[in-house]
């Protein structure tokens, strides 16, 4: 017999002995170049992978998901706001899909 309760302790601890462990265990300051550069980008990248996916399938077409994708590229690019990313993007999501069909 399963006892969810013993599984969701055991993810907890698990998840908060990768997130303890570096901070007791790493005392003096990082300064090689490499690793900062590579920690500083892992949530960037994280987030990326995790919505990425999810981009494609989103719409049920790839065509107008893609088209959505890149309007948001565009104009994350252009360096506009995110309320503004977003709306423009599900725009040409929705445009894209009238002409679609």
């Amino acid at each position: 017999m399963h006892n969810i309760h013993i599984y969701i302790l055991i993810m907890a601890i698990v998840t908060y002995l990768i997130r303890a462990l570096p901070l007791t265990l790493i005392h003096k300051e990082i300064n090689n170049q490499f690793i900062k550069s590579f920690l500083y980008y892992i949530p960037y990248v994280t987030l990326a992978a995790m919505v990425f996916p999810a981009i494609l399938y989103c719409t049920g077409n790839t065509v107008t998901a893609i088209v959505g994708f890149i309007t948001a590229l565009f104009l994350s690019y252009k360096e506009q706001s995110l309320t503004i990313v977003a709306l423009c993007a599900c725009i040409s999501v929705y445009l894209a899909e009238l002409v679609i069909g």
